[in-house]
């Protein structure tokens, strides 16, 4: 199976969560997620409302008619899907490849179940091979760089990008994290930051893994 194929796989065995009616869910960003929601008129009569992580996936849901709210208008979700850039064996992910990390990690935390649909591409014994994204205020950008360089990182501007936001990322690349929820901690305590991209405090609940044999894999 060609790496489309795996996203498509995974996306579709993720409907089966939304296994209610009048669900709100959170939605997520990115290429996997794109399958997703491509899927979702399927189980359209069960869904309420969405909540988008980005202004990309809200266009995409709209055109698909889905009625999309703002997390301050609905409270709590049941469930939230999305992607990951790394995950390893424990369910905790590097996520913010699209820059959208901020509102997913709101998400993630406003949800009672969170699903990650990943191929096996994405799965790692430790993470860090995956630079690492941190949304930053754009004056506190050289100063981050600069802890993160201290923490053992090389961190490269992302060039040309500004979240939705209105901030900045930069990605910190060479990193072993061999604690990742020691080190999520101490990255959002520098002044500046926004938040990162490790995923390891709110981990996944279920990860769903497609591989390149045709089967599925949960963790």
């Amino acid at each position: 199976m060609n790496s489309e194929q795996l996203k498509r796989q995974v996306a579709e065995a993720a409907l089966q969560y939304i296994n209610d009616y009048d669900m709100v869910i959170g939605i997520g960003t990115g290429s996997t997620v794109n399958h997703f929601i491509d899927l979702l008129p399927n189980v359209k009569n069960r869904i309420e409302a969405v909540v988008s992580s980005s202004e990309v996936s809200t266009k995409k849901l709209i055109s698909h008619g889905f009625n999309v709210k703002e997390l301050n208008q609905t409270g709590d979700l049941s469930l939230y899907i999305d992607g990951a850039d790394e995950c390893d064996g424990h369910n905790r992910l590097i996520k913010g490849g699209g820059g959208a990390l901020t509102r997913e990690k709101i998400i993630a935390a406003a949800s009672n179940q969170f699903i990650c649909i990943v191929d096996e591409s994405k799965c790692v014994d430790v993470l860090g091979k995956f630079p690492l994204p941190i949304e930053v205020l754009p004056m506190a950008r050289s100063f981050v760089a600069r802890q993160m360089v201290k923490l053992g990182g090389q961190p490269i501007y992302r060039e040309g990008f500004t979240t939705d936001n209105g901030n900045q990322i930069i990605d910190i690349h060479n990193l072993k994290i061999l604690n990742p929820v020691d080190l999520e901690t101490k990255i959002n305590q520098i002044p500046g930051v926004v938040t990162n991209g490790l995923f390891a405090h709110r981990s996944a609940d279920v990860t769903l893994i497609a591989q390149s044999n045709g089967n599925l894999q949960t963790q």
